[in-house]
């Protein structure tokens, strides 16, 4: 680092910090606090300090603090989002939520889990599985990144198909406005409609209205059974109409996953791809429910599949065989570095009656660009991520690479659909957001965000 740099924050102000948080809970030198300024968007600002609460009273006194001296806080989990929602826009402080990680309780009777924001979200669906409960949530990041984040992001994940996203798993939310006011949304049981619905306005809100120190989430019993199939078509439109085939057919699979042939050869050039020969795209369809069920449902889900001729369809009952045929879709974000060494991430959202559409334009996009742009993701939901991989330290080709995505961007909204269907918008999608949303209603969500947070300080320009 350079030993320039002057931390901006007054002496009086680290010495509050460094007595709030004792010991190794504040650091302030940027060879330490740089991790913390940074997530997988790439982006990277510097912090002018770091703290790791472990309790609510700890919070509360540093947002009195934070509001008084008008200081910016970003509130981090693990660092996961692509958008760089964790990114320091000016210099404040990263409130890192590693170490306010606890289940404080498990309810088998009221299916509900309270937790603190800084549990891996994958800890807390190992804990419940063992009472046979189920919380259904799973992003791609499920085994690192925290339920706070999931929760302020509004995470989906391949499950959202069936179950819906980590808001409709939320029931209610304790957190600390700027100030050090605590605030109690929703509940613990399963139906209210007293009031306005706060919680829902806090999931998705990315840190920019207040500071969560519990999470109620809601449970569901744990399936008996789960079985895969995975379908290999000739070309992508082939696969797309075959998705739209399995809800024509009256199934409503957990997850359904698509990925293109740019996948598939990322893929393969870092471990055997469950079959031998060239495919155009492939279908993934996962089932859940009772073992009858599902052995029921997979028998009727071949039938449909084999409907469009596809060059194969495998299945598998046991998790092993299943883990094996999902790694089609679970080894794509490495193996996406093989490709290039950059990438630009998008998630876009359509309507699913125009996913065959958004498919065939990011092609004819990726083709003008003569960049590799790997397709993937939710197609039950509508929801394909896209990457757009390219050399970063070449100007032109990050300039093409740029373009190209405003051309998918513009794309996805000349089809009905939104910038981002569960990454949130952060900082990159920040520029473009107009285009979707009008400036009467930015208007209201920033008069929204001033009265949770008068001088703005919780996460400053971000998300909207």
């Amino acid at each position: 680092m350079d030993g320039s740099w002057q931390n901006p924050l007054p002496p009086a102000a680290r010495r509050f910090l460094s007595d709030l948080f004792p010991g190794e809970a504040a650091v302030f030198a940027p060879e330490e606090t740089c991790v913390f300024g940074t997530d997988a968007s790439r982006r990277q600002a510097i912090p002018a300090a770091v703290v790791r609460p472990e309790t609510e009273e700890q919070v509360r006194e540093l947002l009195r603090f934070a509001h008084a001296e008008r200081i910016p806080i970003l509130s981090r989990g693990r660092g996961t989002n692509t958008v760089g929602d964790c990114v320091p826009t000016a210099p404040g402080i990263v409130v890192s939520t590693a170490r306010f990680a606890d289940i404080l309780e498990i309810s088998e009777d009221d299916f509900v889990a309270v937790c603190r924001p800084g549990l891996v979200t994958a800890d807390l669906q190992k804990a419940l599985a063992q009472k046979r409960l189920f919380y259904p949530p799973d992003p791609a990041s499920v085994r690192f990144s925290s339920l706070g984040g999931n929760a302020a992001t509004c995470a989906g994940g391949m499950r959202a198909l069936k179950y819906g996203v980590t808001r409709d798993f939320i029931l209610g939310i304790r957190a600390v406005l700027p100030g050090g006011e605590v605030i109690v949304t929703g509940g613990r049981t399963h139906k209210n409609v007293a009031g306005l619905d706060l919680t829902r306005l806090l999931v998705g809100s990315e840190g920019t209205l207040a500071f969560f120190t519990e999470i109620t989430a809601k449970l569901l019993p744990l399936p008996e059974a789960t079985a895969t199939a995975l379908c290999a078509h000739a070309d992508p439109d082939a696969a797309l109409t075959a998705a739209g085939d399995v809800f024509r057919a009256g199934m409503l699979p957990a997850a359904m996953e698509f990925v293109d042939r740019t996948c598939l050869d990322a893929v393969a050039a870092i471990t055997p791809l469950p079959w031998s020969g060239p495919a155009g795209a492939a279908l993934l369809v996962r089932l859940d429910g009772s073992a009858d069920a599902v052995a029921a449902d997979l028998e009727k889900l071949g039938r449909v599949l084999a409907e469009r001729s596809p060059l194969f369809v495998h299945t598998a009952l046991d998790q092993a065989g299943q883990d094996a045929l999902w790694a089609v879709r679970t080894m794509l974000n490495q193996a996406s570095f093989r490709v290039a060494p950059d990438k630009i991430s998008d998630d876009v959202t359509v309507p699913r009656g125009a996913l065959r559409r958004v498919a065939a334009g990011i092609r004819a996009i990726a083709a003008r660009a003569g960049l590799p742009v790997l397709v993937f993701g939710h197609v039950g939901d509508g929801n394909l991520h896209v990457n757009i991989m390219h050399r970063a330290d070449d100007p032109a080709e990050r300039h093409t690479a740029l373009a190209a995505r405003e051309e998918i961007l513009d794309l996805a909204l000349s089809l009905r659909g939104t910038l981002s269907g569960e990454h949130g918008v952060g900082l990159s999608k920040l520029p473009f957001l107009d285009r979707q949303i009008g400036p009467t209603e930015r208007g209201l969500m920033r008069r929204i965000k001033a009265v949770f947070d008068p001088h703005g300080i919780m996460n400053p320009g971000k998300a909207y």
